[in-house]
């Protein structure tokens, strides 16, 4: 017969990223008897599961103590399966966890494991939101409210107690702003639905954590549609190439797309060259949105390249392109390198993201400064656009969180074009 139920849960927002998680010990009649959460700095959603299951299993052992009998509950299907033994643990850095929680385990009597959906883990989910909002704060989660926290060395997140704050009873909403969206949201509506009833984003403390952020700033990269120059796949740099009828087609295609549910755009911005203001202004058209051009958003100068093709350029500049292919401070004759673009192109990111923080921004521009802004999120090296492949107008996807990293949510997204 169970005597207990675990219902554990944790969340990243970045995965990784600033990390929490929550646990609730409910008796047999479904009477909450403790409750525990923790924020726990940067780390994976799996990692903070698992610490949620140990937090949750240590609360029974301190309620009951050896040989209780507990059911577990979670929504993690990965945390359930393998501690039931079902699934082996093949995450290097899963396994300690695995065996921590197992030690526990054996300490007790459980009676299942069992997966439930996320609508019957809520409370567990609520706790473990609570935790990451008020780390983001510079705060702990206690027992009826917060406490400063101590920061980190070197301002890393706080992580808290072994197991966070552990009580009887009920906790109050941390913020007094109802339940909080799981900010790992896929598309960029649900950011824009946060925004629309996030309230507060209470005191900057010096934890090195900015403040909350119920909501991320999206930024949807759309690369312009087809122009005679990439049909015969010429170098197209700072030329005022026009988009084709297959290319308005194209852009007409995204806009349709980008005109419904789930984007709801709040900004639409451009690299000054006619093929993307050809491509922001379809979008444009279809949403209501003015237009903003963006001069740092335009292509890379490609110099003496521009309008030949590869082969011409293989011909004519041997051994300048194969420098330039080999090393991104190397520019084209007469144009601008890689590491130059990147430049202004970062800086121009910044500038969305600090001028529209918490909207979602359309920004249109071309293959190399889509490429910087994903390279840039992903804090991969200049060497890495060249492991890249944009399509003509598809849609890439990064969020920027204040308290956590950004995050690449899609990549090269055509789905429109099909």
């Amino acid at each position: 017969m169970t005597s207990y139920v675990i219902e554990a849960d944790g969340g990243s927002r970045g995965n990784p990223g600033p990390a929490g998680y929550g646990a609730v010990v409910r008796d047999a009649a479904g009477q909450v008897l403790a409750e525990a959460a923790e924020a726990i700095g940067v780390a994976t959603n799996n990692v903070a599961e698992y610490r949620g299951l140990i937090a949750g299993l240590r609360a029974v052992l301190e309620l009951a103590g050896d040989g209780a009998a507990v059911a577990v509950r979670m929504d993690s299907k990965l945390v359930i399966e393998q501690m039931a033994g079902r699934w082996k643990v093949k995450h290097e850095g899963l396994r300690p966890l695995a065996a921590e929680a197992g030690s526990l385990v054996r300490r007790l009597r459980v009676t299942e494991w069992t997966w439930i959906p996320r609508e019957r883990n809520k409370h567990a989910d609520r706790l473990a939101n609570e935790a990451m909002d008020a780390a983001a704060q510079g705060l702990t989660w206690k027992a009826g409210g917060t406490a400063p926290a101590p920061e980190a060395p070197g301002g890393t997140a706080p992580s808290g107690g072994a197991a966070g704050g552990l009580r009887g009873g009920r906790q109050t909403d941390l913020l007094d702003a109802g339940a909080i969206a799981e900010l790992s949201a896929p598309t960029a509506s649900v950011a824009s639905a946060q925004q629309r009833t996030a309230t507060g984003t209470g005191p900057r403390t010096g934890t090195g954590w900015a403040p909350p952020t119920r909501v991320a700033t999206s930024l949807l990269l759309l690369r312009h549609g087809e122009t005679e120059l990439s049909l015969e796949r010429r170098f197209s740099g700072r030329g005022e190439a026009e988009l084709t009828a297959n290319g308005l087609a194209q852009a007409s295609a995204a806009a349709e797309r980008l005109s419904r549910e789930p984007y709801r755009l709040d900004v639409i911005v451009t690299s000054p060259l006619k093929r993307a203001r050809q491509t922001a202004e379809a979008v444009a058209a279809r949403t209501g949105l003015d237009v903003e051009v963006e001069d740092d958003l335009r292509e890379t100068d490609f110099g003496d390249w521009e309008g030949h093709t590869f082969t011409e350029v293989q011909r004519r500049w041997p051994a300048e392109l194969t420098a330039w292919l080999a090393d991104p401070d190397v520019a084209p004759p007469g144009g601008e390198s890689f590491a130059q673009a990147a430049l202004r192109v970062d800086a121009a990111g910044e500038r969305l993201v600090e001028r529209y923080a918490g909207k979602t921004v359309l920004a249109v521009s071309h293959v190399t400064p889509i490429k910087l802004l994903l390279r840039n999120a992903l804090l991969a090296p200049l060497q890495s656009l060249y492991r890249m492949h944009l399509d003509l107008a598809c849609l890439s996807l990064v969020e920027y969180y204040a308290d956590g990293p950004a995050v690449v949510k899609s990549f090269n997204d055509t789905s429109h074009l099909r």
